[in-house]
């Protein structure tokens, strides 16, 4: 379709989408010797740390109902407080520089909406359950055509979001950008906790294994690493995902 040419440059309204930041909606707040910081992002933050607890909180209740083992209640509280001050410690610095990235908003629209896909909604168990057992989904009456069809249209636009992301960017669109990311997204899948055998897994963990291989990518790139030595040291890394998935299986007797 491209005629092997790149396209590009792009309007502003594109580029924002990948390099542009939130407007100052309420103004600058003082954080003492921090500065100023933007008010909106600071209670963006704080909404999201709070819907954090909350939503971890009503999870523990859940299982203490149904008699399920949870951790002690000073290792949870732990874990909560960590997750708050490493959320606020990034928007802080967001506040204090230019406000929220748009990609980031997008980022976090995909998360809440997916998370609620996967945990709240049918067709999310019956992900769980093409992936964990194919023979058992088909058994229990589950449309596996079809839950397989919508996903890889599902994947599908979220391929095509990720391009135009990658594409606003670059500032250019070429028939050869993007490829190689199918490695990255298969490593972070893994990363995050998805299963090899399937079944398991959670958006929140797919995001973490994501950042991880951006750090890597960003932190090879730094040192001026070539490009073979980069692609071999993801796929040690997933190759060390995935032999940790299967070794631990083994560990429970629950692999296949």
């Amino acid at each position: 379709m491209l005629g092997n040419q790149g396209i590009g440059p792009f309007p502003d309204e594109v580029r924002t989408i990948a390099n542009g930041f939130m407007p100052t909606y309420l103004g600058n707040i003082g954080l003492g010797p921090l500065d100023g910081a933007d008010l909106f992002t600071l209670i963006i933050g704080l909404a999201f740390v709070a819907g954090i607890v909350v939503t971890q909180w009503r999870g523990r209740a859940g299982r203490l109902r149904y008699g399920q083992a949870v951790e002690p209640t000073a290792v949870f509280v732990a874990k909560l407080a960590l997750a708050a001050v490493v959320v606020m410690t990034v928007i802080v610095q967001l506040a204090r520089f230019k406000n929220l990235p748009w990609v980031l908003v997008l980022l976090a629209v995909l998360v809440l909406a997916y998370t609620l896909l996967t945990d709240r909604v049918v067709y999310g168990r019956h992900i769980y359950a093409i992936g964990g057992n194919l023979n058992a989904a088909t058994l229990s009456g589950i449309k596996v055509k079809s839950v397989t069809f919508w996903l890889f249209v599902n994947m599908g636009v979220l391929a095509s979001i990720a391009g135009m992301v990658f594409a606003g960017r670059l500032n250019q669109a070429g028939p050869t950008a993007g490829n190689g990311f199918e490695l990255d997204a298969i490593a972070a899948a893994f990363i995050g906790g998805a299963a090899v055998q399937g079944g398991v897994g959670r958006v929140v963990g797919a995001i973490t294994g994501g950042l991880i291989m951006g750090v890597i990518n960003n932190g090879m790139s730094l040192i001026g690493a070539p490009s073979e030595r980069v692609m071999l040291f993801k796929g040690l890394v997933l190759l060390a995902a995935v032999a940790f998935d299967v070794f631990a299986k083994r560990r429970s007797g629950t692999a296949r």
